[in-house]
């Protein structure tokens, strides 16, 4: 077995502490990758403090992954030693239902295996994510990591950008759309940013004035304080997707009725309490549909890394310590970062090396 030094949550309150715990050894459709740099996404606080569903303790969480390969397995074709990849929220799925042959791998009929809260079929072990120093994944769900780009960067991407990508791709944001994106934190930086990229006009909902002047210099072509009834007048009826990142429960009329007809709002951001109903009256009246996407099948994945190392279109990263990610946490509820906190690896090495 192999030794994966990790923080881990042990139960839903208490602060994430040192463990280390055994990955599998290498099988032969394997890939072993020690882990440079870990994002931290809001779904590793929503699983780790059981808001979303009950959780089997200790807990890894940490599932935007980019690491060096150190082995491979013998059946193993894509990646070889040296590689830098990456590793996103699904580490397995079924394989063989219609979703799986369709390279939709999250939407697997079966279920999908999660970087964490998920079930190894090797070991039928609990998987555990990247907040650790190693991993072991079968090479069909490990990414490349295009040459050039900067590994740290790159780790958001494996969730924060994937899950805004796939809704822009799907409901074919471009140029001639106008796409609003809802929030300005992890998920909603890369939605203005990958919007912009693809062709679209941009606009950028948020609560906060003190973010205008940062979605417009990320490419947001107008902000609109979405608390000012004025300013949401102005853009009733144009939009052909709303792409919603927010992942705390509020009222989604007032974007629903800034759709033209036939017009979309995706919803991508989960919170742990549900929205209220939406009003019927305005979906009906101009067959506007509100619908919800979630990640990315593996291609997607890695078309996605393709399109934003081609466009040079990379999250805004802070970077922290292993030791520090308690604080980091703290802010990270609070929306205290712009945008997204990634956890140096090298920090917990060092650790293990002292141990």
């Amino acid at each position: 077995m192999i030794t994966a030094h990790s923080y881990a949550a042990f139960d839903p309150q208490s602060p994430l502490k040192s463990w280390d715990f055994q990955r599998r050894e290498v099988g032969d459709d394997d890939v072993q990758i020690d882990i440079l740099f870990c994002g931290v996404c809001h779904s590793d606080l929503h699983y780790a403090r059981s808001e979303w569903m009950p959780v089997t303790y200790p807990q890894v969480v940490g599932h935007e992954i980019v690491g060096k390969v150190v082995s491979v397995g013998k059946n193993v074709t894509g990646h070889q030693v040296g590689d830098i990849v990456g590793v996103g929220c699904i580490v397995d799925s079924c394989r063989h239902c219609d979703h799986c042959e369709a390279d939709l791998e999250n939407y697997c009929l079966e279920g999908m295996q999660g970087t964490y809260m998920g079930v190894e079929k090797q070991t039928g072990k609990p998987t555990q994510g990247g907040y650790s120093t190693v991993i072991v994944v079968d090479e069909n769900y490990v990414l490349r990591v295009p040459a050039g780009m900067d590994p740290a960067k790159a780790a958001p991407l494996l969730c924060a950008g994937i899950t805004v990508y796939s809704p822009l791709r799907h409901w074919k944001a471009g140029p001639g759309k106008i796409v609003g994106i809802v929030g300005l934190g992890g998920l909603g930086h890369m939605g203005v940013k990958l919007a912009h990229a693809m062709g679209a006009k941009v606009i950028l909902f948020t609560t906060s004035p003190g973010k205008v002047a940062d979605g417009k210099k990320l490419g947001a072509d107008d902000v609109v304080i979405s608390k000012n009834e004025e300013d949401m007048a102005r853009y009733a009826g144009q939009f052909d997707l709303i792409v919603n990142t927010v992942a705390a429960s509020h009222n989604l009329d007032p974007f629903i009725n800034l759709l033209k007809l036939d017009g979309t709002m995706v919803l991508v951001g989960a919170p742990a309490t549900p929205h209220p109903s939406p009003q019927v009256f305005p979906l009906l009246m101009q067959r506007r549909s509100l619908a919800g996407s979630a990640i990315g099948g593996i291609k997607e994945t890695q078309e996605m890394l393709d399109f934003c190392a081609e466009h040079d279109v990379m999250p805004e990263i802070e970077m922290t310590s292993m030791q520090d990610i308690n604080q980091a946490w703290e802010r990270v509820a609070k929306s205290d970062v712009k945008y997204r906190f990634v956890i140096d690896m090298a920090t917990l090495k060092t650790e293990q090396t002292k141990d």
